[in-house]
């Protein structure tokens, strides 16, 4: 036993493996795909965002300013961009200087900060005009109670100014176009206030839902034919207290069609009068 040979030791082999990672087993082409998704989804809600929080002239200004402006003659300021916006420093959509292309502006926002000089001059004699109005009521001992029935109201068509019934006071006698004489004298205020702007006037006449038919000299007479010779006696006394009838643009018996409260059509406030300064881009 002594002559047997010893017993070699088992040899341990150790194998390093390099373990693959999750990216190189799968490419990572999937990690590209997903961050272009995400940048357009990001773009898209961008867009959404823009469309709800921006106005027509601050888009049009946006799509002006991403659309790269060629040397050419044909109107070109945005109007193929992704919004279909035009420049908004000339109306056609022809901006009045070109840049080579791909060029962009130093303040490339400039037009979101920047309102049309004429526009905001318009909306601040409008709101002077409100403002005198007011002061000139309130300082009548004899209109002071009848201020709360002028109401002023800004629109895309102009400054809307509204003289409005109450339950205690109607401008007008039941059923005709008789003017009450303190109604004239609110008139008289407001047409000495707005007689020196050229804004062309619209006047409105509105009734209840009551119904009203008679029958007179030129036939049947109804809250079409009575909002219609209220706006006209409005027109008049307008008129006489100094406004041209070149300013006049148009005259509108409404009847009961617009109510003041609409919850109640035959609530004393949907009989009113509307005198409109119409804006100087409004339609007449």
């Amino acid at each position: 036993m002594s002559n047997m040979p010893p017993i070699p030791e088992p040899e341990i082999i150790v194998r390093k493996l390099r373990a693959k990672g999750h990216a190189a087993h799968h490419g990572g082409a999937w990690k590209v795909a997903y961050a272009d998704f995400v940048t357009a989804m990001m773009a898209f809600f961008l867009v959404l965002w823009l469309l709800g929080a921006t106005n027509d002239d601050q888009r049009k200004g946006i799509a002006d300013y991403f659309t790269p402006t060629i040397l050419v003659s044909k109107p070109s300021g945005g109007s193929s961009g992704v919004l279909g916006g035009r420049s908004i420093e000339q109306p056609d959509g022809v901006a009045p200087h070109a840049r080579p292309g791909g060029a962009r502006p130093s303040a490339p926002f400039r037009t979101l900060r920047q309102a049309p000089s004429a526009g905001a001059d318009e909306d601040g004699q409008l709101k002077r005009l409100e403002e005198e109005i007011r002061s000139r009521i309130a300082r009548d001992p004899g209109l002071k109670d009848l201020a709360a029935m002028v109401r002023f109201t800004e629109t895309p068509e102009g400054l809307r100014i509204e003289l409005i019934d109450s339950q205690d006071y109607s401008m007008f006698a039941s059923g005709t176009a008789v003017m009450d004489p303190r109604a004239q004298k609110l008139l008289a205020i407001v047409a000495d206030a707005i007689r020196d702007v050229p804004n062309r006037i619209v006047v409105r006449g509105h009734t209840d839902a009551f119904p009203f038919a008679r029958q007179g000299t030129l036939g049947p007479v109804n809250n079409w034919t009575l909002s219609s010779a209220r706006a006209e006696a409005t027109r008049q006394v307008l008129a006489r207290s100094g406004i041209p009838d070149r300013r006049f643009a148009r005259l509108e018996g409404l009847a009961d069609t617009e109510p003041f409260v609409p919850e109640d059509p035959f609530d004393p406030r949907n009989r009113r009068m509307s005198v409109t300064l119409l804006r100087s881009g409004a339609a007449p």
